[in-house]
């Protein structure tokens, strides 16, 4: 437990990012989720533009420390090489 006022206010501040960076975590995990039906239903035009919009979303998780940008490049390059085999 928290003894000295700099660890509780060091615990209240863990509390706020932590939901902070819950609700980034899911929002980019919705916008993923969008690009894999995408691809799934086969549409390549909407599965370039899930795409699209999910990139600058990974990106921000990567400035806002949610995602390390190894993890994101990653994602990127799957993803991207699945909806590129799509128009193929």
């Amino acid at each position: 437990m928290a003894n000295t006022p700099q660890s509780k206010k060091r615990a209240r501040q863990n509390e706020r990012r932590n939901d902070i960076n819950k609700a980034r975590r899911s929002r980019i995990r919705t916008f993923l989720r969008k690009v894999e039906e995408a691809i799934a239903s086969g549409d390549a035009g909407v599965a370039k533009a899930a795409l699209e919009a999910a990139q600058p979303e990974l990106a921000r998780g990567i400035t806002k420390g949610v995602l390390h940008k190894n993890t994101v490049a990653r994602k990127m390059s799957r993803l991207s090489s699945r909806v590129k085999a799509l128009s193929n």
